[in-house]
């Protein structure tokens, strides 16, 4: 039988194999006692785990795997992931090590289940109000989440993250786990590098990705800004196109980005790629990846070579490095242009001011990562087998002396590349993105040859031959693109594990057609080797990134004060008591409405009959007055696409047009009690 990951063919495991592994992993009492009855003379039939094991055909790692991540119910994770749902347009959330699924977020994309766009005039408008101006955006790529900071630690308070398609970032509270504002970023059509804290979450910190059509005057204004694109003119994208770094500015008490306390600067139109912002030695410094600085347009169809080939031609792309203090600085001196609601620095102010250089970096490179002590940056490129690693202190001191190798076209400093390299590398093929533990080592994933490299840092983390030296290396399966440790990319990694997330997944799981899942692995990173413990598939959009924090900063509650609004936390306007339910009729905005206060306890919906005339606005303000932990109730109106959850606490309004007359039954959609089925009303809609 073919092999797994590099192990041995599969075949069932000895008794004393497995006595030996029982016996030696002391992971918890469960354990213990099952090394006890084993190792114990007992009649074979009382011992069920040989059998199990030999049926199987599991091997040691196997069940060594198995013990290490599984978890009883009752029994929590040590901490929580949060992966990006990609396609999805949702953030994704896991325990570690076990991989249990826990929440699936609504954030980009309406989600039922949470009643998330659909009816709940709240919801309705986070994301409408995060839509571009053109369309009434349901759908998002989302790819970067992020953790709001502290001293450049991460403390559970917020979660951001990115739309790739669309130039958005959304405020998640970690308080209730639900989206509280969806931005759409000025000047900036798509976004990748996004979204990262400042130190003290003062700014949420994106770059944009491909170039933007850009008028010098007005910025980018979606479905407005025009400009020549021409596969034989290059200069086309030279000249007309730009990039953006995007500085929000977040109220941390309100949970609101302030677009007009935010700021920007414009970049050359290279593609943009992952930020890093850092702390201590690199505090006040933003990078930012980039790839095709050849500016190839494309244009197959013409005779030119695709963007994946002209983008290949140089040595080395650039890494932007951003002074945003100082840029801070320039913009309470007036030292930019407004453009679409933001303060744009532009791109020859950057250069003048001096907040913007370049440093040389292997082609096509994706992650850029900090070191525990902010005192390294680590570049990957994918086209190069080595991990670049740049010293803040380095940058610092060629920035003073001016010791550069040269300017960009746009005038942009290119700082010389053997002043502010420390060390490369030299891990394997097509190395993407580092993440590090709390014992001074890096990991790198490897995208071509399916692998994790672990490697040391250098000085002060180890010193001498034990510096910059690749010291295990683990086979994954397939394609992996990130990968993420506990807490990683803050001053205080927690080390322990390391997840893989892989691209493709094949021969790993059932075939259920021919879109596959993704592949998530769990990695033990505590022994001199590593060990994969655990495959799980993820079916659910393709997870480009993901963030681990200690399970105990999360502060999250149980049930909400009673009649909150949960998009503001504050005491929402319509909320009323049990024996205050009434229906009102009355205009709004000059149009006949019906307004309904309403309570939902176990098991009854009070009013549960709702009478209107066909034309009418309508809006219920329901409450759910419950008291009790996880007695969520649902409130669905049969062929209207109206779903709310309404957890204990809540008050959520229903808005929708009575446009067609008829009877049409309401009930909980969110099992609650023995007579759950018996929760359910009418809305009566006469015809006009």
């Amino acid at each position: 039988m073919a092999k797994r990951n590099g192990r041995r063919g599969r075949k069932g495991v000895s008794r004393r194999e497995f006595l030996s592994l029982a016996g030696g992993l002391a992971v918890g009492a469960a354990v213990g006692y099952t090394a006890f009855k084993l190792t114990t003379p007992t009649p074979e039939a009382a011992i069920p785990y040989q059998d199990i094991i030999e049926k199987r055909g599991l091997t040691p790692d196997d069940v060594e795997g198995a013990l290490k991540t599984y978890l009883p119910g009752g029994v929590y994770d040590e901490f929580i992931l949060f992966a990006s749902g990609g396609h999805s347009g949702q953030v994704l959330v896991f325990g570690v090590p076990s991989m249990k699924l826990y929440r699936v977020i609504g954030v980009f994309t309406p989600e039922p289940w949470q009643g998330y766009g659909y009816g709940v005039k709240e919801t309705m408008e986070v994301l409408k109000n995060g839509s571009n101006g053109i369309r009434y955006l349901t759908w998002g790529d989302v790819h970067h989440p992020e953790i709001s900071r502290t001293n450049g630690e991460f403390d559970g308070e917020w979660l951001f993250v990115n739309d790739k398609a669309n130039g958005r970032v959304a405020v998640v509270s970690l308080k209730d786990f639900e989206t509280k504002q969806i931005v759409k970023i000025p000047n900036t059509q798509s976004q990748h590098g996004g979204a990262f804290c400042t130190p003290n979450t003062e700014y949420v910190v994106v770059g944009s990705q491909y170039p933007t059509p850009w008028d010098p005057d007005k910025g980018y204004v979606p479905g407005e800004t025009y400009v020549e694109l021409d596969p034989n003119d290059p200069d086309t994208l030279k000249d007309n196109f730009r990039g953006t770094v995007t500085f929000l500015k977040f109220d941390r008490n309100k949970g609101r980005f302030i677009l007009e306390e935010s700021f920007q600067i414009e970049l050359p139109p290279y593609s943009q790629d992952l930020v890093c912002v850092g702390w201590g030695p690199s505090d006040g410094m933003c990078f930012i990846n980039t790839f095709n600085t050849e500016m190839a347009i494309g244009g197959v169809l013409e005779g030119k070579p695709p963007v994946e080939v002209g983008s290949a031609e140089y040595d080395f792309d650039y890494l932007h490095v951003i002074l945003w203090k100082k840029a801070e600085q320039l913009v309470k001196q007036g030292k930019y242009k407004e453009m679409n609601g933001i303060k744009v620095i532009t791109l020859d102010t950057a250069i003048k001011e001096g907040i913007l250089f370049h440093a040389p970096e292997p082609k096509s490179p994706h992650g850029a990562d900090i070191a525990p002590r902010g005192d390294y940056i680590v570049v990957a490129g994918k086209l190069e087998p080595v991990a670049t690693v740049y010293g803040a202190d380095n940058i610092k001191k060629a920035i003073e002396n001016k010791d550069f190798e040269g300017k960009d076209v746009y005038g942009v400093p290119i700082l010389r590349f053997d002043a502010v390299k420390v060390a490369q590398v030299e891990l394997g093929l097509g190395p993407l993105h580092t993440e590090f533990d709390d014992k001074g080592y890096a990991y790198t994933s490897l995208f071509i040859d399916n692998k994790i490299a672990k490697w040391t840092l250098g000085p002060p983390y180890f010193e001498g031959d034990e510096a910059w030296k690749v010291v295990d290396k683990v086979d994954i399966h397939y394609n992996i693109g990130h990968l993420a440790a506990p807490e990683s990319n803050s001053p205080s990694p927690k080390g322990k594990y390391v997840v893989a997330l892989n691209k493709w997944s094949i021969d790993r799981f059932p075939n259920l057609g021919p879109l596959k899942p993704q592949n998530f692995q769990v990695i033990d990173i505590t022994g001199e080797k590593m060990k994969v413990l655990l495959d799980y598939p993820i079916g659910i959009g393709e997870p480009h990134y993901a963030k681990i924090i200690d399970i105990n900063k999360i502060k999250a509650l149980e049930v909400y004060p009673m009649g909150v609004n949960p998009i503001t936390f504050e005491k929402h306007p319509y909320a009323i008591q049990k024996g205050e339910e009434r229906i009102e009729r009355t205009t709004i905005d000059g149009r006949p409405a019906t307004v309904v206060y309403a309570t939902v306890i176990r098991s009854t919906f009070t009013p549960d009959i709702i009478r209107v005339k066909q034309g009418d606005l309508v809006r219920i303000h329901v409450t759910n007055v419950e008291t009790t932990p996880d007695a969520t109730h649902g409130f669905a109106i049969c062929e209207l696409n109206i779903n709310a959850s309404i957890e204990p606490g809540e008050t959520a309004t229903i808005e929708f047009e009575a446009d067609k007359p008829g009877v049409y039954a309401f009930y909980c959609s969110e099992f609650c009690s023995p007579l759950h089925l018996e929760m359910a009303g009418w809305l009566i809609i006469e015809p006009a």
